[in-house]
Parts: structure tokens; sequence; C-alpha cells
């Protein structure tokens, strides 16, 4: 069996090598008059916005669609100095986990807000997949306003999948560990007796607010990817299993051996029926859970210490495991809810399974022993049909409204086009290189708005300029609104691109975006709402500069009597209320970052200063015909020293001589 596998393995890298060192036949299929598809002329807007993770960069980017231009980076999960993520004091507890403060993750999916299976605008969602949490960005303010850390995982990348009222945001384990709960201090080679896998619904409220409603424990598998099903399958949720093996080391080798590995389906409506039978058991674990403040312009966090746990071994109808070849990575629902479809790496073609048919199964009871505990339907019972001979390396696929699905084959570096009923391939292009992930706008809802396709790719060889060992990595645009899909553009991407989810423009820009904060409404406990609240308060040794900004100076912009072994925080209001003019603040010395202070905001920027002198501080961030000049002083003296604490701004000038 290791041999037939590793001739398998040398079969693909060759494949592999083949593909991406030669261009195939068709390279040259993006002519100027498809290229003309993406041009967006100066002063129009795209017609869509594409949320890309960052990958190890731990942020999420925004690009316009069919432009490929890049508008925002949005921090999430790693610290940002354009911004101040992170380093401002307002910010910092958006990164606490309990591990203490995390300044990094790594972020694969992203997955925007519905209602009734549509895509809404509201919100987008990511996952960290290091340590394991989930955040929920308010696309009002394009800032993340949520963050919550998911106890018992050990690995994120399972998630951020939602449901199709937006009820649940689910999160599967990558690496099974024994739960928080229980004695982790255990022999790695006991896997199967101590590893187990955790599943995570966050309940989502009407205004967004998080909270981890309940998990399914099930035995120790890695959970790739998910989506929950829609329309006739609402209720349920279906992810991808691979090392059903339960290896502990080479998994490359290890955690393929078997032809088949699963597809689980998760009832979580009947899951949320034990819940409320009492059958769930609570369980002592400890997680964060940091929310955002938009009245005081600040973040807090939550150390929370309990789940409750339902425990799929026992309570045989909330899951079921659907056989599925080889090593499956995508799991993907159609828009009718009807077809789920499991893409394995490993594989060389496309198992389609119906829902109808799985139900129908299950009602039967056409099981083929069970896996941990959990009945395995018979794979024939379920299935709708195979794809044959798709491609090499099925990876992901998405859904155009039309009938038709669109995979990515990361070894054949292509996409592919196939009809859902009939299974019959209609179409394929190439891609620049080793594609992982694809994206239609709304192709994971029950309405995909279609038109473009996104490939992001992970390796592009000689798409771009060189740039040293590393090279850019890619996303290239498809028009897919023909037959025949074309390609369009191409363009450099943030990070690593993983999944990506894009929207109608104006669904998101014309639904309530915020412009500036109403100084009036701003209830930052160091506010200054005018210079005329400017101010300094020594408490200890510690100094409060209470602060404005606005065209084109600060108030104070000069201070003395701070001494060594002073903590000094600049809260620093920005007055300006219009839309588009943020303030920069920075000081020398200063061991953390600057602030970008939004119109009407509050922020705060720590400083202890570590040596006597003179530290100049000023405005980062362009703001006027005057920016040079918005600067201004702060004098250190040592400690102990008697000069008195003032401030002012214009009056501190040499007496006047005659």
């Amino acid at each position: 069996m290791k041999n037939k596998f590793v001739k398998t393995i040398v079969v693909l890298v060759l494949g592999s090598a083949l593909f991406t060192s030669c261009k195939p036949k068709n390279s040259s299929d993006a002519t100027a008059g498809d290229a003309e598809k993406a041009y967006v002329a100066p002063g129009k807007y795209d017609e869509f916005y594409n949320f890309v993770s960052g990958g190890f960069s731990g942020q999420l980017s925004v690009y316009g669609l069919p432009s490929g231009r890049l508008f925002r980076v949005i921090p999430v999960f790693s610290v940002d100095p354009e911004k101040g993520w992170g380093y401002s004091e307002e910010t910092k507890p958006m990164l606490n986990t309990s591990h203490g403060f995390v300044p990094w993750d790594d972020l694969h999916h992203t997955e925007l807000s519905q209602t009734n299976g549509e895509v809404d605008g509201r919100w987008v969602f990511g996952n960290a997949n290091n340590t394991p949490r989930i955040a929920r960005i308010d696309l009002k303010t394009f800032k993340t306003a949520e963050i919550i850390e998911l106890p018992n995982s050990g690995g994120n990348h399972s998630s951020p999948f939602i449901t199709e009222n937006t009820e649940y945001v689910v999160a599967g384990t990558r690496f099974s560990v024994p739960g928080d709960y229980s004695n982790g201090d255990v022999a790695i080679n006991t896997y199967k007796e101590n590893f187990k896998g955790h599943i995570s619904f966050v309940k989502v409220g009407k205004e967004g607010e998080m909270d981890l409603a309940f998990q399914i424990v099930t035995p120790g598998v890695n959970f790739d990817l998910s989506h929950a099903g829609k329309g006739k399958s609402h209720g349920w949720f279906f992810f991808s299993c691979y090392n059903t093996e339960q290896a502990n080391t080479l998994l490359e080798v290890n955690a393929s051996q078997k032809d088949k590995d699963f597809i689980m389906a998760v009832n979580w409506k009947k899951a949320e029926e034990y819940l409320k039978s009492g059958k769930a058991k609570k369980q002592s674990v400890k997680y964060a859970h940091n929310k955002w403040n938009e009245k005081t312009h600040t973040a807090t966090s939550e150390i929370k210490n309990e789940v409750m746990i339902l425990d799929a071994a026992e309570l045989k109808d909330i899951c079921y495991m659907i056989p599925c070849p080889k090593s499956p990575h995508g799991c993907d629902v159609d828009p009718t809810g009807e077809y789920i479809v499991g893409s394995g790496k490993l594989a060389a073609l496309i198992p389609v399974f119906s829902f109808d048919k799985l139900m129908s199964a299950i009602q039967s009871k056409k099981f083929d022993g069970n896996y941990g505990g959990i009945n395995v339907v018979k794979y024939e019972a379920a299935l709708h049909g195979e794809v044959q001979k798709p491609g090499l390396g099925p990876l992901h696929t998405e859904f155009d409204g039309k009938g038709n699905a669109y995979t990515t084959f990361f070894v054949s570096s292509e996409v592919v086009k196939w009809d859902i009923k009939s299974l019959k391939v209609l179409d394929r292009v190439p891609t620049y290189y080793s594609v992982g992930h694809l994206c239609i706008p709304g192709g994971d809802s029950k309405k995909p708005f279609g038109k473009y396709l996104v490939a992001y790719n992970k390796i592009t060889k000689d798409r771009y300029l060189p740039t040293g060992p590393e090279l850019a990595q890619s996303a290239q645009i498809f028009d897919i609104s023909g037959d025949k899909m074309k390609l369009v553009l191409d363009f450099p991407t943030i990070g690593e691109p993983h999944y990506a989810q894009a929207a109608p423009a104006d669904l998101i820009r014309n639904n309530g975006q915020l412009k500036f904060y109403k100084i009036a409404d701003n209830s930052h406990p160091y506010v200054a709402k005018g210079e005329k609240e400017a101010k300094v308060v020594r408490q200890g040794n510690q100094v409060h500069v209470y602060m404005t900004s606005i065209r084109s100076h600060f108030a104070p912009d000069n201070i003395e009597g701070v001494k060594l072994g002073d903590e000094v925080y600049f809260h620093v209001t920005n007055l300006e209320q219009d839309w588009d003019v943020p303030h920069g603040f920075a000081v020398k010395g200063a061991n953390n970052g600057e602030l970008l202070i939004m119109p009407g905001e509050t922020t705060t920027l720590k400083w202890k200063p570590d040596r006597v002198g003179i530290f100049p501080m000023y405005c980062t961030d362009f703001c006027s015909a005057l920016h040079q000049e918005m600067q201004g002083y702060v004098r250190v003296s040592p400690a102990g020293s008697a000069v008195p604490l003032t401030w002012s701004v214009g009056t501190n000038l040499p007496a006047a001589t005659k």
C-alpha cells in the first residue's frame, strides 16, 4: 500500500512540475479585447468588492473587481503600524487570547454574512488558523469589531463558514488534540486514544455580537473545509475530513493510506434540540472574547471559562460520515442545497452527493459500520454521481447560479467548468500557476452574482517582475458570463491568498457606511471635544495628555515637566468632521507604533521616554498644505526634577523685546 501511494505521489509531483514549468497551449487567451473588460476608467467605481484572505499576514485585503485594484488592508489578527492596530491602547485588547497578547495569525478564509441564503453586505468574518479565533469585520467601518477565541481546538482551518441566515459561524479544528478540559499531558503516539476533534458553533446576534453556543466532540480527525446547507438542506452542515487514519507523524504518507476519507454531515438543528433538552455537558475551558465599542472607541477583552459539549458518539443522530475519495479539501454546496461536492486532493474524479439521497439513506439505515461511534453512510447510497477525469488535484468548487460548477485543480493548474446535474465537463482554462481557491461573487450563496471568477494562485513563476527569492502570489480574473471562461486580468496579492468572497459594491457602500464619527457622540473617557478641553494631567508617574488634532496643529504642541520614569499617554482626538481627513501621531523614540485617528475619533499612544531631552512629535498622515508644520515638542527632565508640568499651543514663545 505504501509503495503504491509513493508511486502516486511521484506521478502527481511530476505532473505538477510539467504543468508549472510549461505554459499551456492557450496561454495567450488574455487578448487585448478580453483585457478591456477589466478596465475601470479614472473616477469610475468597480462593480464588486473582493475580500481576500491575507494568509500568513494575518490581515484581510479589499480589492475591486474587475480592476484588481487594492483599496484597503484591514488589520485583523496582526499588528499594523499603518493604522496603529495592536499599538494603540484601545486596540491592544483585540489581540488578547488565553495565551496572552498574540500579535499575529494565519488568516485563511473570509465569509460574508447572509440573509435567506443571500449575501447581505453587513459583515465579513475571518478565521485565525494558528491560535484558533474567529473575527467579525463591520462593513460600515471596514474595521474588526469582534474576535472570539475557540477552546479545544488546535488550528482553525475549517472556518468561518456560516448558516444561511448567519445564525451561526461554524469552525472545525484542523489539528485534533486532547480537549482543554482533559489531561493534555499524554504521549503523542496515543493519538487514537486521547486526541479528539471539536466543531464550534458560534451564535451571531442581530447586531453581530458573537457567542460560543456549543461544541460537538468528534473522533480525532483533521477538518479541512466546510459549508452549510441551504434551502432544502438548511439545518445541516458539511465538513471535509482527512487523516481518518489518525496518524500523528509523517502525515504526507501515513494520513493518505485510505482510498476514502469522509464528508461529515452535521444536523445542527438536532444538536440545538439536544442542547435545549440538557444533553450537553458543561466543561471548564479558557478562552478570550474581545469586542470593539464604537461609542467609546475602545476594545474590551473578557476571559470566559466554560463551554457546552455535545458528544457525537453518544448522540447518534447529529453526525454522519459519508465516504469521500481521497484526502478531501473542498466541501461545497450548490445554490439549491441539493448537491454536496467533495474535492479529494489525491482523487482522479469529483464525487457529488445528493442531499435527498443522504436523507433517504439515513432513514433507511444504509450504513457501512461506524467510525468512532458515528454511523458511516454507504458511498453509493448518498452519491449523485462522479465527474470523470476532470483534472489533477481538485481543491475547491463554486457555482454561477446557472446550473454550473467551477472547480480548481492545483496539480494541473486549471479551472474546470462542469454541469452539476449531468456531471459533464463543459470548459477548462489554465491558471498561472497551481491554483488553490477560487471566488465567484456570491458563489457559495443561494443567488450567485456570477459574471466573474477569481482564481487565487499559489505559485506565479514568471508572471511579474522578480523580487528576490520569493515571487509575488497572484489572483486571476476570468469572465464567466458566456459559455467559455476568458482570462481578463491578473494581479498580485497581499500575503498568500486562500479563500475570498465578493459582493456587489452598491450592496456594501450604500449600506450605511460610516464617513466620520460625530464628536458629540464620542464617549471615550479621555476625549477632548475642543481645544479648550485640551490639557495635561499627572496621576503619580502617569501623565495623561488630552490632545486635539485639526488641520494643521496639535493642542497642546509644547509640553514640559515630563520626567524619566513617567508613562505618558497621548489621548489624541481628531476634531475634523469631514470624510477622509484622518490625522496621524508619532513621537520620537516610541517603541510601539504610530496612531491613525479617524475624524471624530479618540486614540491613545503610550510612551515611556528613556532619556532626558527634547522629543519631537508630528502628524504622520498627510492632511493639508501645512502638514509639515503640524508638529510639536515634549521636554523630558531627570527624575526628581523641579520643572513644573506645563502645556501650551501658540503662546510658549520668547518674550517680546524692544
